[in-house]
């Protein structure tokens, strides 16, 4: 294209026209009359100057498109920017939850008055430090040094507030329910029925903060898309709590009311034949800070010198054949190789440091049914490295599924009580049938399944491992995930 100061001069003015009122129109006009003006050197030389105007345009826009062009690409070269920063999308596949703000007498208002909690005590104590109860200081000696500020004097009925508290800071995470595939219910109602076990309570008392909660919940828009599938809480205490059939029962009919039907409960024991009963962990005392203490404690426990074959640590019940008495009797027969902690009256709440200490001198311990089928010794005992021995399939095979092995002989013992209540069946003989080889073999898969028991210090958890509260999440996250894959509601 040629510069404007290049252009050719025009050619000598025409003579005066004969017709001065075509001068007047518009020089447009040459090109609608193309007659007058190819008669014409003034509409030669606007036809040139607009035809140069025209390249000039159409020259700019080809230099602005390859400029951006230029800029846009190396942008495309460095694929590792982007991937530094993971988009949401990419860190929640499962979906994210949307946590509900319930109103505060079905959480909040129970932990400030937890001095009502119990009719024997305050628990305010227990309730400290997100759940996780008083520093367990006396642990001083016995566990690394390091590693004491983990360790808590945790109750074993805390699982709703440990999980709140977790979920709050979860990167799944909305602010958005619209967004949201899965909504959580803060609802405290282990702590909630608690106070009216051991009282003679009504039958409505029993049930007042369940039926809140569910008024509360079927108002929520999100409820009604789905009636409740893709709803989940977590309720601190064994299923049977909740499974009231006649007023004049045990505990709180919450389970069996129609609006649960479709809500997947986290506990800490489940029934089995309840498919949205999930069964977790019970808390244990062990909460990491970080990935690190989780690989200390392991490798601490995993070298640990075992001078017990065996221990046992619960106490009797006053109940016919009680399986325990007998356990205990056993084990101070053979004191050899049992090491036992009589827990009679208060000795074994939480404060002591005997039962951790008894777990970690022995290769194996005995995890008889507590006064359900399940009992948190079950999870002391795992996270100290022993090697549970089972005589109910129910105490932990049929219960936790997603946090245990899936081959029950690999990190555990099973012995029928009825062989060892009609002396069939010896259980120091089996235990020292199990060679060195093997003993070591179920001791590492119980190590290394450790991360799963445990309820990590952090809100924001253990980074790169996934602690039982992680473990439940993506559980309850895929369930519903595949549930809505499949189209399918109950």
């Amino acid at each position: 294209m040629l510069p404007y100061s290049k252009l050719p001069s025009p050619d000598p003015p025409p003579k005066k026209s004969k017709f001065p009122e075509l001068d007047q129109k518009s020089s447009l006009n040459g090109l609608i009359y193309p007659t007058l003006s190819l008669q014409s050197p003034r509409s030669w030389l606007l036809l040139v100057i607009l035809l140069l105007q025209v390249i000039f345009v159409l020259v700019l826009r080809s230099v602005s498109m390859s400029f951006s062009t230029s800029h846009v690409a190396p942008q495309q070269s460095h694929p590792e920017i982007s991937a530094s920063v993971p988009r949401v999308s990419d860190q929640c596949e499962l979906g994210k939850i949307y946590v509900y703000d319930l109103p505060k007498a079905l959480n909040e208002d129970l932990l400030q008055n937890c001095h009502e909690l119990n009719p024997w005590g305050s628990r305010c104590d227990m309730l400290l430090n997100d759940g996780f109860g008083r520093q367990a200081n006396a642990l001083n000696g016995v566990v690394p040094e390091n590693l004491v500020p983990a360790w808590h004097w945790t109750d074993q009925f805390v699982l709703e507030i440990i999980f709140h508290r977790r979920i709050l800071n979860h990167r799944c995470r909305t602010l958005e329910p619209e967004s949201a595939a899965a909504f959580y219910i803060p609802f405290y109602v282990g702590l909630a029925v608690g106070k009216y076990l051991w009282s003679d309570s009504s039958a409505k008392a029993r049930d007042m903060h369940c039926d809140m909660m569910l008024k509360w919940v079927q108002d929520q828009p999100y409820w009604n898309r789905s009636d409740g599938w893709d709803h989940f809480t977590a309720m601190g205490r064994i299923t049977w709590d909740f499974r009231r059939s006649k007023d004049e029962d045990w505990g709180s009919s919450c389970i069996y009311k129609k609006a649960m039907r479709n809500i997947t409960r986290l506990l800490i024991e489940r029934n089995p034949w309840d498919y949205f009963d999930v069964g977790v962990p019970y808390p244990t005392g062990f909460h990491p800070r970080s990935a690190s203490d989780v690989t200390q404690w392991q490798d601490y426990v995993r070298s640990r010198n075992r001078s017990s074959l065996y221990c046992f640590a619960g106490a009797t019940r006053m109940v016919k054949n009680d399986f325990r008495s007998m356990l205990l009797s056993h084990c101070k027969n053979e004191s050899g190789s049992c090491r036992v902690v009589d827990c009679e009256g208060t000795r074994c709440m939480n404060g002591t440091s005997a039962i951790l200490e008894t777990f970690l001198d022995s290769v194996f311990c005995l995890q008889p049914r507590g006064d359900s089928f399940t009992r948190r010794s079950i999870f002391d005992c795992m996270v100290a490295g022993s090697i549970p021995v089972f005589f109910w399939k129910r105490s932990a095979y049929f219960q936790y599924a997603w946090f245990l092995p899936d081959e029950p002989r690999s990190y555990s013992v099973f012995i029928d009580r009825n062989e060892v209540r009609n002396g069939t069946k010896s259980i120091k003989a089996v235990l020292e049938s199990y060679s060195q080889e093997e003993v070591k073999r179920m001791r590492d898969k119980v190590i290394d399944y450790i991360p799963k028991f445990i309820y990590a210090k952090s809100r924001e958890g253990l980074g790169t491992i996934k602690d039982a509260f992680d473990v439940a999440i993506d559980g309850v996250l895929r369930r519903i995930k595949e549930q809505q894959e499949l189209g399918f509601k109950w």
